[in-house]
């Protein structure tokens, strides 16, 4: 087999093209302590005019390393070492730093990944819009001014006069990436580079926001060159999709015949990696460790190989449910006024034991609020949390410490939720430390004399079990043991998720909270750990709460599915029904909001194949 279908894209319309970027046999080194460490190796890509690719592998393929090079906003000691970079018919691959920042901008524009931490914090939306117009050549004052809200405008901002005065903590999400579209077209680049421009977005807002994106750079004939982990958002919006690992193109070409008949094996495992709507619930057959779909009914697979999950029963059979919710509602003073905001609207349901129930809903539709009140970090203010049949909100503070013992949570962000000055060793030992246990007890009601036992244990001998038991949860999540001594910053995005859910492990929790736990990690490192909670929930009887605005995720992952909008339970059911047929129109549109969601892509089709 070849090592990559055709290593250099061509044009998808008839005739001869001039093409607008070149890039042959380019080559990016970064110097480090131990020598030069190649990160993009002999790579060939054409782009034409009004042409969209995409490039997509895991973190470290170079993808976004190729696209900074083309940019010239290589990181640290990052240089080219080899190869051209044609822009236009110009070979720009050593132009000076003044000749780059003419061309940056007003001929490339850029649209980086995190909309928050490239907008800077202090300046209104307006004044960041307006440099990037002066720095590519407009002249300063009202013409700039009136420049300014004309693109804000463009980029499909409402009532662009008064957002241009405001800050970005004033923006959601959406209108932030939007801003950030207003600066990277601002100029009518030829060229638009857009890094993982959705990533964090919710499918709706993401369909709104490619849909623009599309339109404007239509209508100016400008290029686009995506970089994503998303398949689907390739297979949407790309004509031809280029997959690089470990520096090289492996493979490119028509993005529907490279995702629908992948040829390199890296591809292979790309494409089987990627959730879909198109799939089933998956189960895991662990002896083999393959994904496995059931062959006949969903329904079936609950019954033979979910056992706790037999019977989606109604609400308030408190025999099949770990956690029952009941009318939460949760209301938040509003600033300056009387009234307050109605947050979550009197939500119910039910996590039965052994299963993944799934809340999914746009940002503001209050998921993540409930959340919080089921581990019981926000009060409610009115309606009821039981777990295993204890109302949570009555507990006093001993009841309350018991129950967060079995009840865990791993957060969206591992670079926020681990202590960067902690080793890893130090993050999962630390419920233990909380909690006073040496090894964790077998049963619940036995953590007393676990207690006491830790108590009579010298230091040195804590250590050693403790040690032991962390080793077990870094094996159980495929972290080796040598992990423990090293810290956050050493390890992957991936990875950390890893150790965090180790910690949440640590106590042999019965319920884990993930929220948006899997969202901003790469395909083939998602799939890896969602094979682990899978795994894990078939081995240890583990209930999942899981918060998330992936509907792929969701389609192969989820039990059970409660849809939320502005507060409100909208539609509630297992998921395969969902799926099937949604009962209202905002579920059918968050389903069809999904990029390339009707592709038979992922799981589904690798083993269908």
């Amino acid at each position: 087999m070849a090592e990559q279908k055709n290593n250099e894209t061509q044009a998808t319309t008839g005739g001869e093209l001039k093409p607008l970027l070149r890039l042959t046999d380019l080559e990016v080194a970064f110097e480090s302590s131990t020598g030069t460490v190649p990160a993009v190796r002999g790579v060939n890509l054409t782009v034409y005019p009004g042409q969209s690719i995409a490039i997509v592998g895991e973190s470290g393929s170079g993808k976004s390393t190729t696209a900074s090079a083309v940019i010239g906003l290589l990181p640290g000691t990052g240089k080219v070492t080899g190869g051209t970079i044609e822009f236009d018919g110009r070979d720009i691959t050593n132009l000076s730093k003044r000749e780059m920042i003419a061309l940056r901008g007003s001929e490339i524009g850029m649209i980086p990944q995190d909309p928050m931490s490239n907008l800077n914090p202090v300046w209104r939306i307006g004044t960041q819009v307006e440099e990037a117009l002066v720095a590519n050549g407009m002249p300063k004052g009202s013409a700039a001014r009136a420049r300014t809200i004309e693109v804000l405008g463009e980029a499909g901002l409402p009532d662009a006069e008064r957002r241009a005065k405001q800050f970005p903590h004033e923006f959601s999400g959406g209108m932030r990436q939007r801003a950030l579209i207003a600066i990277g077209l601002s100029s009518n680049p030829k060229l638009l580079i857009a890094d993982e421009p959705t990533s964090a977005l919710d499918v709706t807002v993401q369909r709104q926001i490619l849909d623009h994106l599309e339109t404007l750079t239509t209508s100016r004939g400008t290029a686009v060159m995506f970089i994503t982990h998303d398949l689907g958002l390739a297979a949407e919006r790309a004509s031809h999709l280029v997959v690089m690992h470990r520096g090289r193109v492996v493979e490119s070409g028509p993005s529907l015949e490279i995702l629908t008949n992948p040829q390199h094996p890296y591809t292979k495992r790309l494409v089987s990696a990627a959730p879909s709507i198109a799939s089933h619930r998956v189960k895991v057959d662990y002896t083999q460790r393959i994904p496995v779909i059931d062959e006949n009914t969903e329904a079936a697979l609950d019954a033979t190989d979910r056992p706790a999950a037999a019977e989606h029963t109604e609400l308030g059979d408190a025999s099949s449910a770990i956690i029952q919710v009941r009318d939460l509602v949760k209301e938040f003073p509003v600033r300056g006024s009387k009234e307050s905001f109605r947050a979550v609207d009197n939500v119910s349901f039910d996590v039965r034991k052994g299963t993944t129930l799934a809340v999914v809903g746009e940002s503001g539709s209050g998921k993540s609020t409930v959340a919080n009140m089921v581990l019981r970090l926000l009060e409610p203010t009115s309606g009821t949390v039981k777990f295993d049949g204890v109302d949570i909100t009555s507990m006093n503070r001993k009841e309350l410490f018991a129950m967060r013992r079995r009840m865990q949570v791993v957060f969206q962000n591992p670079y926020g939720s681990l202590d960067p000055t902690y080793s890893v060793y130090r993050v999962v030992e630390e419920p233990l430390r909380t909690h006073g246990f040496a090894a964790v007890p077998e049963q619940t009601g036995a953590e007393g004399e676990a207690i006491e036992r830790a108590q009579k244990l010298s230091r040195r001998q804590l250590r050693k079990e403790r040690e032991k038991w962390i080793a077990e949860l870094l094996e159980m999540v495929s972290l080796p043991k040598s992990a423990m001594r090293r810290f956050p910053n050493e390890l992957s995005g991936g990875q950390r998720q890893r150790v965090a859910i180790a910690r949440a492990l640590a106590l042999k929790p019965e319920v884990i909270v993930l929220d948006e736990a899997v969202s901003a990690l790469d395909v083939l490192v998602q799939d890896q750990i969602l094979d682990l909670l899978n795994e894990l929930q078939r081995e240890l009887g583990l209930s999942y709460l899981f918060i998330t605005h992936d509907l792929a995720v969701v389609r192969e992952n989820a039990d059970d599915i409660v849809v939320m909008e502005r507060g409100k339970l909208v539609e509630h059911g297992k998921a395969s029904d969902v799926f099937a047929n949604p009962k209202t129109d905002y579920t059918r549109e968050l389903i069809e909001a999904v990029p390339g969601g009707t592709l038979p892509i992922g799981r589904f089709a690798d083993l269908d194949a």
